[in-house]
């Protein structure tokens, strides 16, 4: 292979000085090989190479090096046999590579057009780092979104995190820049350096990364990404065809942190959340378990709600592979799994998306828009396209890469108001005035949308807490088409009243009433979650009034009202036994308790009542349809007692009487629906829940006595602070 040495100086190109002062904005045009008008040429920018020869299959050659800081160049009259390889010298050691510069981008124009129309729901398939095959060469594909960078380099521990040496080339008006590394070894960590239009150099982790090192290193891991052999097709088809709006839905909120601990406070894994998590959940008769945030965060304290990983499990409890294996167990338990998801608002931790490239990227610049001052945090831009595009490629991932079931969308209300807890001067109003956000309005239609769309079963549930009409209404029909909606006002008033000494609540019935003005206007589904037991709320049990006696029969009212009203359930760790002090996030929860005989039978009730709301028709079936609930009596409030009847779609039929003052009710005569025998299925006061065990003795006939506007009635013992079902036989 014939060698021309070129005479001309390298300060006889400008790209020469830029490349040096790390100013380059197209590298490819200048190193890599090139035909120049003597010939061919190759370029290499090496600074910590002392020698460097270009091998290919025809022979080898010395590179010149033509700066003192490393630039090194080949010429010849033919082009290098291709694909060439580089040796370098380094600190005495010999390694061969290929020159990244001889491998062109590769992400397809309609790929590009997509992501800039905020139209690509699959963004992390091609941004973010991606191992691969070019030519036959293995390596990483690196690409990320940066407008408005003068200049975007890959850095990590495979060049010294210089980024000097790994320039990327920038698909032109696109904003995306990419370079294919052959060679890195695959989680080798990673980051991105960009400089700014004003010179300056901001090193960040990558926003489609799939994986990162764990806390306090933030750089990702170079071609992270989940090979989990999945076994739940049977669950995913049967998903597909699940009528969930008349399926039992009872979902148990976890926080992987703390549900349980090492016995020297190191977290479970994702596959030992799956050891010990699944079968609890299974017996406790959970349909769901939902996890709290489990996409990359910094802050342990922030659990999760300050996603930096939109496309990363959190290191914490294991690789995304494992996570994989938690939620294909579940399925295969039969068992869903739920993902707390947060496109509300993101933190402003410098190293992640906050001014990513300099700018305001994925925020507004103006505060008034773009800060939430309660939170400390940057809200998205969901008026720009990119952004609508990360945002839904985000969904999409853990829908499909990790098949979850599901997303409970976080601070939704947060979204669609522009004045959301700001003051008057603290806002900007929408292009008619009003204070509507109109851009978050529309991405969370197309969220819907594409996730109802893609995924055939996979629900998405709303924290909002305002009076937005048709929140879980279809989008054609102009809701913004969720598939349930958390009821904060059925939880809020529930807590208000329970919280009041017995002898006050005849004043405040209308707390327990109210809802049903407004039950059927969407589908709802009622919480106890981790925000009620937290932040110096206390827990359920410490919010009950009254001694020990009180507190516990009032817990077990509280949950049995819960499961027999209409909607779906969700209830946070740690209610399910009634534990005594509030949540922390540092600690697992109080499982000793289950040793003492009053939280052991709040747990046993849970059980029996997350059965019956499971295989009783009547309590789930028209969870979202007025003819699922009728009152037999709500106006009994001088002595505080509730009754109503429950139904299901073939007529299945379950009475609910509720005592919520601690007076015993001997020989209350309530109206029957049918004249038959029926038997008590369920009684909170049951001994074998930690109550008095006054009840009915299992059976109760009717008689042809009208009362309540119903034709038949009986005489029943409702035991104090306590609920009954009947079911007839």
């Amino acid at each position: 292979m014939q060698t021309i040495v070129k005479k001309t100086r390298p300060e006889s190109d400008p790209r020469t000085d830029m490349l040096l002062q790390g100013r380059l904005y197209d590298p490819y045009s200048y190193l890599g090989p090139h035909h120049e008008k003597n010939g061919y040429i190759v370029r290499a920018f090496l600074p910590y190479a002392s020698e460097v020869s270009l091998d290919t299959a025809s022979g080898s050659a010395p590179m010149q090096r033509i700066h003192p800081d490393g630039l090194f160049e080949w010429h010849g009259n033919e082009p290098p046999a291709y694909p060439y390889l580089l040796r370098i010298t380094e600190d005495n050691t010999q390694r061969l590579v290929h020159d990244p510069y001889t491998f062109p981008p590769s992400i397809s124009d309609f790929d590009l057009h997509l992501f800039n129309e905020g139209k690509l729901h699959q963004g992390y398939r091609f941004l973010g780092s991606h191992a691969m095959e070019i030519n036959g060469v293995t390596g990483i594909r690196f690409a990320v979104w940066a407008p408005n960078a003068e200049r975007v380099s890959v850095v990590g521990e495979f060049n010294r995190w210089d980024g000097r040496i790994h320039p990327m080339g920038a698909h032109g008006s696109s904003g995306v820049w990419e370079l294919f590394i052959p060679g890195i070894a695959h989680g080798a960590l990673y980051k991105f350096e960009i400089r700014n239009r004003n010179g300056a150099l901001l090193v960040k982790s990558d926003p489609y990364a799939h994986a990162f090192e764990v806390r306090p290193g933030t750089a990702a891991r170079a071609g992270a990404q989940a090979n989990h052999t999945w076994q739940d097709t049977a669950w995913m088809s049967q998903r597909s065809q699940w009528d969930w709006l008349h399926a039992p839905l009872n979902v148990y909120e976890i926080h992987a942190g703390s549900w349980k601990r090492h016995p020297d406070g190191r977290f479970y894994s994702y596959r030992e959340l799956a050891a010990h998590l699944i079968p609890y959940a299974h017996e406790m008769g959970y349909t769901h378990i939902e996890l709290m945030p489990v996409s990359e965060h910094p802050l342990d304290e922030s659990w999760g709600y300050q996603t930096t990983g939109y496309f990363a499990a959190t290191s914490r409890f294991g690789s995304p592979d494992d996570l994989c294996y938690f939620v294909d167990s579940c399925h295969l338990a039969g068992i869903g799994v739920l993902l707390d998801w947060v496109p509300a608002h993101f933190p402003q931790d410098a190293f992640a998306l906050a001014r990513f490239d300099g700018t305001s990227l994925y925020e507004h610049e103006d505060p008034r828009l773009g800060y939430h001052h309660d939170w400390g945090t940057h809200i998205f831009n969901y008026g720009r396209n990119e952004v609508k595009s990360f945002l839904l490629s985000s969904a999409h991932y853990w829908l499909s890469e990790f098949h979850f079931d599901g997303l409970r969308v976080d601070a939704v209300a947060s979204m669609l108001y522009l004045d959301y807890s700001r003051k008057a001067d603290e806002w900007l109003p929408n292009k008619y005035g009003g204070r509507e956000n109109l851009e978050a309005i529309d991405f969370l239609r197309e969220l819907n949308i594409m996730v109802h769309d893609a995924f055939p079963g996979a629900l998405t549930l709303a924290e909002e807490s305002t009076s937005w009409p048709a929140v879980s209404r279809p989008v054609y029909l102009g809701g913004l088409g969720f598939s349930m909606k958390w009821n904060m006002g059925w939880m809020n008033d529930t807590l208000s009243f329970i919280q009041r000494e017995p002898i006050y609540r005849r004043y405040h019935l209308n707390q327990l009433t109210f809802s049903q003005l407004y039950a059927y206007t969407e589908n709802f589904m009622l919480p106890f979650s981790h925000d009620e037991v937290v932040h110096g709320k206390g827990s359920l049990i410490g919010k009950m009034p009254g001694d020990a006696w009180q507190k516990f029969a009032n817990l077990r009212l509280l949950l049995a009202y819960q499961m027999f009203s209409p909607g779906k359930k969700l209830n946070f760790m740690g209610n399910e036994f009634g534990q005594g002090r509030e949540w922390n996030s540092k600690w697992e929860l109080d499982w000793s308790q289950l040793e003492i005989e009053q939280h052991r039978g709040i747990h046993n009730m849970m059980r029996d009542l997350n059965r019956l709301y499971r295989d009783l028709p009547s309590l789930h079936e028209l969870d979202f349809e007025q003819p699922g609930f009728s009152w037999i009596d709500c106006n009994d409030a001088n002595q505080s007692l509730l009754s109503f009847l429950r139904r299901g779609r073939n007529g299945e039929t379950a009475l609910v009487a509720l005592n919520l003052t601690p007076v015993p009710r001997p020989h209350f005569r309530i109206g029957l629906p049918f004249n038959c025998t029926y038997r008590e299925v369920f009684n909170s006061d049951s001994q074998y829940y930690g109550g008095g065990n006054l009840g009915n003795g299992g059976e109760i006939c009717s008689e042809p006595t009208p009362w309540m506007g119903l034709p038949y009635s009986a005489e029943i013992e409702l035991p104090p602070l306590a609920g009954i079902m009947l079911t007839p036989i």
